[in-house]
């Protein structure tokens, strides 16, 4: 019974012993009695001890705070008067054998009243988490759990606390219950400052790998849901690139952010197949890399391009295509691109031709893809593609830039302020900032944690997805390499099945990039030619001319009756080592030289393409210059957003 006494009584012990020990510290009154000099020390150690023990509870809720200093703040003025006076002078006797007791048992009756044996889902356990995070006063509401995801409401204290404060302890949240960071998110209510949900998701289900099957909705159309992946809590990971105006979400183009080895190329094939699966939509990409991870899926793009002066003219091209595209959109009625956009045209109160129905061809969506974008923005300039992403929605044009780092040293703000989406993979933590926005972040998505050990984890955030989803990570599928097979068989039905390019399109590309274009085909297909004649109105009118060559001569070269040079004949005199060509000549070589680089397919020039031509003809660069400018002027060449960088414009075309 003794044994039993006492262990039950241990817990109590400490604030009598703290009494007692008070009482002993009396008698410093043998050294200091009376004496100035301890009176100043012992009265700035009570006053600096009590500031202290305030200052530390800070992290505790405020009754205990405010209980600790005055029990401190107590004890050490009367072991001051002890010292000084003497413990039997006046009534500190009396105190001491009053205020010890009354002092030890507050503190033996506040632990007593600590274990609440009655605690519900609205305290006990919940509270003692919010107690040591220093979220003690907060009240947390109704809970709903879910298969791995238990998502509960807080109430913070009104005045005291904010959202702020709960997204600043999440990792320590984290740590309390033993789970990473990317398993605890808050999602602020935005019509309160005190008020959220607080998410936990207690099992990683990304951890194990689901590979890719093939395209979610093959045939169906690039307005529904693209399937790239799944969410922690087994739910599908989707994102969207038209807009809808029945629910009032935007079109919008996507960022695509990873540092090397986050899984950023086998994201990008999620996406791209899901592209190329969708009956309604031309694709076009730029890949400085040759195409490696691409390469089968290229006969389903109805343009590719490898980087350097091709990216350059397709840039181009865009900037082009996306007034003939809205001009075609406008005049059919619509606001934006929509699914009815790519069928046949038959409303007569909206058409290109007034009164009737024009039975004009249907407009696909066009998705224009910048992978490795970092090698395109060095070549072209942070603004490259500043204007297209300001402009390309209302036509129904989704630009997706693919990069490691779009950090403002590579990327201009205007251009990463104009990409509202966003799929983050795993990344430096102090990149998180360049790829995310800073509610998301404050929310708890940390793709920062992962780095390059978590390939193809990722946070989305685009139109459609609830903003509460946008802190929760996901994982894009694997592509194994076994799905080669299946990837050109979706390039073939994309190929056979997939829209060609309407005439807006496909007349507004090749009058830019003239055969630089190719346009998707279904193969043994005949081609048909079109005369582009303005670029302004690039396929407006450019109904079909037919055959401008009769096809029994389509096999015969078209210089095959002119003259020929005899063997032997000389040379023309500006060929001649050191012979430098007159005015005349020198602008009859330029023109020829502009032709040239046109056959040739190279359709952006500068002074730099001149160099070995210049040494050939001993004419100075400073002279092209001013010739470039004179095309220019003459309507052969057009400026490029790159100085001293000139595109050149195509006459005769073929679509």
């Amino acid at each position: 019974m003794t044994g039993y006494i006492l262990h039950r009584a241990k817990p109590h012990l400490p604030p009598w012993l703290c009494v007692g020990g008070i009482g002993l510290g009396s008698l410093g009154s043998l050294l200091w009695e009376g004496s100035a000099a301890a009176g100043v020390g012992l009265t700035l150690a009570s006053v600096a001890l009590t500031g202290v023990t305030w200052w530390a509870g800070k992290a505790t809720g405020q009754q205990r705070r405010l209980h600790s200093a005055i029990t401190v703040a107590a004890g050490s003025a009367w072991l001051t008067g002890a010292c000084l006076a003497g413990p039997l002078t006046g009534p500190l006797p009396d105190l001491y054998l009053m205020g010890g007791p009354a002092l030890a048992l507050s503190w033996n009756i506040r632990m007593v009243l600590r274990r609440n044996v009655d605690s519900t889902a609205a305290g006990g356990t919940d509270k003692g988490l919010l107690e040591k995070v220093g979220l003690a006063r907060a009240q947390i509401g109704a809970t709903s759990v879910e298969p791995n995801r238990v998502t509960a409401k807080m109430a913070l204290e009104a005045g005291e606390q904010t959202n702020d404060d709960v997204s600043k302890v999440l990792p320590r949240i984290a740590s309390a219950l033993d789970l990473p960071k990317s398993a605890v998110r808050y999602m602020p209510d935005p019509d309160s400052a005190r008020r959220g949900d607080l998410v936990i998701v207690p099992e990683d289900m990304l951890a194990q790998v689901a590979e890719w099957e093939g395209p979610s909705n093959l045939g169906g159309s690039i307005a529904e849901p693209l399937v790239i992946g799944r969410y922690d809590d087994g739910s599908p990971l989707v994102i969207w690139l038209p807009g809808d105006p029945e629910i009032k979400r935007n079109s919008t183009h996507v960022l695509i952010a990873g540092g090397t080895g986050s899984g950023k190329g086998e994201t990008a094939l999620n996406l791209m197949t899901e592209i190329l699966s969708r009956r309604d939509v031309l694709l076009w990409v730029s890949d400085p890399k040759m195409f490696q991870d691409f390469r089968p899926l290229l006969p389903g793009m109805d343009w590719s391009a490898e980087g350097g002066p091709d990216t350059e003219v397709m840039v181009e091209a865009i900037k082009v295509v996306i007034p003939a595209r809205t001009r075609w959109l406008g005049a059919h009625g619509y606001r934006q691109w929509i699914p009815a956009a790519a069928q046949q045209q038959s409303d007569p109160a909206h058409s290109c031709q007034p009164g009737r129905a024009c039975g004009c061809e249907g407009m696909p969506f066009l998705v224009t893809w910048m992978e490795e974008a970092a090698n395109t923005l060095r070549l072209m300039g942070d603004d490259a593609f500043t204007g297209i992403a300001q402009e390309a929605r209302s036509a129904g044009v989704s630009l997706i830039v693919s990069l490691q780092r779009p950090s403002y040293d590579q990327m201009s703000t205007s251009t990463r302020a104009s990409l509202p989406s966003v799929i983050a993979l795993g990344c430096d933590p102090r990149d998180e900032g360049f790829s995310l926005p800073d509610t998301v972040i404050d929310a708890g998505a940390h793709p920062g944690a992962w780095g390059n050990r978590r390939p193809g984890y990722c946070y989305v955030v685009s139109p459609g997805i609830p903003e509460d989803r946008y802190p929760s990570p996901g994982r894009t599928f694997a592509v194994p390499h076994t799905a080669t097979p299946t990837m050109e068989a979706l390039a073939g039905w994309a190929q056979h099945n997939g829209p060609t390019a309407d005439p807006i399109t496909a007349g507004a590309a090749k009058a830019v990039a003239g055969q630089n274009y190719p346009g998707r085909t279904v193969p043994g297909a005949a081609p048909v030619l079109r005369l582009v004649t303005d670029e302004g109105d690039a396929g407006m009118e450019a109904e079909s001319h037919g055959l401008l060559v009769d096809p029994e001569d389509a096999g015969i070269a078209p210089e095959a009756d002119l003259p020929g040079g005899e063997d032997g004949d000389d040379a023309p005199l500006w060929e001649s080592p050191g012979y430098k060509p007159s005015p005349e000549e020198a602008r009859e070589l330029f023109a020829d030289a502009l032709e040239e680089f046109e056959t040739a397919g190279q359709m952006v020039v500068g002074p730099k393409d001149f160099i070995d031509w210049c040494d050939r003809h001993n004419l100075s660069r400073p002279w092209v210059s001013a010739r470039l400018k004179d095309a220019a002027l003459d309507g052969r060449l057009e400026p490029t957003s790159v100085t001293g960088r000139w595109r050149i414009v195509p006459q005769l075309v073929e679509a």
